[in-house]
């Protein structure tokens, strides 16, 4: 399950709330993931969010555009970008 949790509602826009998302059914699929971080990284602006990840504008645009399932690498550089920590726990049942 992927949980995104008013901690993070200080980079969403007024038109996309990032805080309190929950997105069990999807979470286990890579695109859809990186989807959900572009929209954040949208929010916060994909020019210093690419900047901080050593990554250029355009390679960002394109592995979070949910249309392709970037590496992992990709992701870990893009959640340390937007200072968000990688969380795991045991699945239910």
């Amino acid at each position: 399950m992927l949980v995104l949790t008013e901690k993070f509602s200080h980079i969403s826009d007024k038109n996309k709330p990032c805080a309190s998302r929950r997105l069990p059914e999807r979470a286990g699929n890579a695109a859809f993931v990186a989807k959900v971080l572009g929209d954040i990284a949208r929010a916060k602006g994909m020019t210093q969010v690419a900047r901080d990840a050593g990554l250029s504008r355009e390679s960002l645009y394109k592995a979070l555009s949910g249309e392709r399932s970037p590496d992992f690498d990709t992701i870990l550089k893009v959640m340390g970008a937007l200072r968000l920590k990688l969380h795991a726990e045991a699945a239910e049942g």
